[in-house]
């Protein structure tokens, strides 16, 4: 199964939570579609990366999205030759939701080659062309768009070398090499991706990531960080239940604190307590926590 049907897996439980909620999320994510196809981003502007989120949403939430309106909206972006790494992920991820068999012929392998262009020496993916190496997010977002194409990244095994260069001095993944302390999504995403390749990952890692758990609920970015997000939260208990770790109660019942305030009455989330617009990225995001938390 790959990590986006793993995702959505997860995030298709949020309504045990949700409740009499869910219309209301169901109802925000289709207002985030604009006439173009495209997902709003928080401008209000039609995005490839929003649209992303909009389509998971909608999905997890068991709604149809309008199809052709968002392929046509896809279509506009040719082959993705003018596309960053994040955008031209998000348009091969979009395609998968479209459905595979509606591209335009070669366009996958187009896709394909332009991630490639971002492949770094040392086997890992980077959108900073700058960059000597690879880092764990974009090692996330490489393979999202390999398996949602229904590939696998070449040289799979540089991929994890890559990774492992990235561990920090405590235990725990950063996105620099050589990094004293980690990073809580580059780490979660590091536990996911080698947990699903079939990898061996060092348990020792799930007590740091308990440990960024935040007093008041939800969970930190980095250690020391003064305010939990959402993003972080929902990156974590992913990465817990991959290691088939469970959340202690106190934390659980925190957790569920946390998500209860940053849910708006107009059915999105925001993205932490200073965060003051709500988007499809953090509303799925919340889906995602919600569907691990009532597990």
């Amino acid at each position: 199964m790959s990590l986006r049907l793993q995702l959505l897996q997860v995030a298709r439980l949020s309504p045990r939570l949700l409740g009499d909620s869910t219309d209301l999320v169901r109802s925000f994510l289709q207002r985030q579609l604009t006439p173009e196809g495209g997902g709003c981003d928080r401008a209000g502007r039609p995005d490839l990366y929003y649209t992303l989120f909009v389509l998971a949403g909608l999905q997890a939430l068991e709604v149809v999205p309008p199809l052709d309106r968002v392929e046509a909206y896809a279509r506009s972006f040719g082959d993705g030759h003018q596309l960053d790494f994040v955008h031209v992920s998000a348009l091969a991820r979009c395609w998968s939701v479209i459905g595979r068999q509606r591209m335009p012929a070669g366009l996958d392998d187009a896709l394909l080659a332009r991630i490639e262009d971002f492949r770094k020496p040392d086997g890992g993916y980077e959108g900073d062309r700058n960059a000597a190496h690879g880092s764990a997010y974009g090692a996330f977002v490489a393979l999202g768009a390999y398996e949602d194409l229904g590939r696998t990244p070449p040289r799979i095994l540089k991929l994890i070398q890559a990774l492992k260069r990235l561990e920090s001095a405590d235990g725990a993944w950063s996105n620099l090499a050589g990094a004293k302390i980690g990073a809580l999504n580059a780490t979660a995403g590091a536990v996911i991706l080698i947990r699903h390749l079939g990898f061996p990952v060092n348990a020792d890692v799930g007590r740091w990531l308990l440990a960024q758990a935040h007093p008041q609920g939800g969970f930190i970015a980095v250690p020391g960080a003064p305010l939990p997000d959402l993003l972080s939260t929902a990156t974590a208990l992913h990465a817990l239940a991959a290691l088939d770790i469970r959340l202690p109660a106190a934390v659980h019942e925190k957790c569920m604190d946390f998500l209860d305030s940053l849910w708006t009455a107009e059915g999105g989330f925001h993205g932490h307590w200073a965060d003051e617009y709500v988007d499809a990225e953090y509303t799925y995001y919340g889906l995602l926590a919600l569907g691990h938390l009532s597990l």
